[in-house]
């Protein structure tokens, strides 16, 4: 399996698109409206933060999960025993935001819910018939109004040698929710698993942005579009010194949305982030 890059502005585009989502559950976009420089400003800026003690004044709530989650909370993977070797910041715009960080991170906030909601649009209009019929309502309904969908900025460190045996910077898994969106990080790593169980290289060019189906849209699409799992590798030799930063945009429903009949979007977050040890 080769991850085609497709042209966002291209005629047949959005079919490209699902067609990819629904083979590979990934689709990588270039040429989209999502703006480069802002991308490369928010790297550099949340470098310092994560770089700086400021962080410790924004430490999350376990209420709201807004603000910094320090290595030693991070994630476990579902199935995994092991941590995560990375840091993040949750970014919601009614959450807790560093003055100094506020008005980039909310506009590059902002552009990816837009792409993310026109992009679900695409999947709605080349979902066959058979399987729309198992949405509860039409795909950009579900997230209309919704306070839920989440912008984390990962850091993950550079690499000390001192790491837990069998570490790695996120290890296998599939995501929560509907679509994630996310900008080609500043440095390689990220891996998908082929239908084959082959680990592939997701394309790095800087300007991509690589969407993938989280579960939520498998739950309700019936398994019609899989969430496909996927991995960020350690780095070998002089690449272990450098930091890598994601901005991955999780798009979350509201949470009375009914997924299927086993699960209501909040019913299945809550759920999951049991499993990942986070409430």
């Amino acid at each position: 399996m080769q991850l085609a890059t497709i042209d966002y502005r291209a005629q047949d585009g959005a079919k490209q698109f699902v067609d990819s989502l629904r083979n590979t559950g990934f689709g990588v976009l270039s040429n989209h409206p999502i703006e480069q420089e802002l991308v490369e400003t928010i790297y550099a800026q949340w470098q310092d933060f994560f770089n700086s003690d400021a962080k410790q004044a924004f430490l999350f709530k376990a209420e709201t999960h807004d603000g910094f989650f320090p290595a030693e909370v991070s994630e476990t993977a579902k199935g995994n025993s092991v941590k995560d070797i990375k840091e993040y910041y949750h970014v919601y715009p009614w959450g807790r935001i560093p003055d100094a960080l506020r008005e980039n991170i909310l506009k590059y906030y902002h552009q990816a819910n837009a792409l993310a909601a026109e992009l679900l649009s695409w999947v709605e209009a080349y979902t066959p018939e058979d399987i729309a019929a198992n949405y509860s309502m039409a795909l950009p309904k579900m997230i209309e109004d919704s306070q839920k969908t989440l912008l984390r900025i990962l850091h993950y460190p550079p690499l000390s040698g001192d790491e837990e045996l069998g570490a790695i910077r996120a290890a296998a898994h599939e995501d929560i929710n509907l679509l994630t969106v996310l900008p080609a990080a500043n440095e390689p790593g990220l891996q998908v698993k082929s239908k084959q169980g082959e680990w592939l290289d997701v394309p790095s060019d800087f300007g991509n942005i690589i969407i993938n189906t989280g579960d939520m849209l498998q739950e309700a699409s019936a398994g019609y579009f899989p969430s496909t799992t996927h991995r960020v590798i350690n780095p070998e030799g002089a690449d272990r010194s450098r930091s890598r930063i994601s901005l991955p945009l999780f798009l979350h429903p509201k949470p009375e949305v009914v997924l299927s009949e086993r699960y209501t979007a909040d019913s299945y977050l809550m759920e999951r982030l049991r499993e990942l040890g986070l409430i």
